[in-house]
């Protein structure tokens, strides 16, 4: 999917970031895609906002759309 192809250009997402945001973040059903979910979480060492977009695939498992910064 998409964030296969960013992540390479994208390193300062970790997954420790994505797991964050998907676990503690405010979660937001996406109006783009059918059945995907926005987190977004403000970032503790930065302070930078990360927004994530996810489909459920299972009960705990998550396949990421894509994850970038908005600010």
């Amino acid at each position: 999917m998409h964030w296969k192809r960013k992540r390479k250009y994208r390193r300062d997402i970790t997954e420790a970031f994505l797991e964050l945001a998907i676990s503690k973040g405010s979660i937001v059903r996406d109006r783009r895609w059918v059945n995907a979910y926005n987190a977004i979480i403000k970032a503790a060492p930065s302070g930078r906002t990360l927004k994530v977009v996810y489909r459920r695939t299972g009960t705990q498992t998550y396949k990421i759309i894509t994850a970038y910064w908005l600010d």
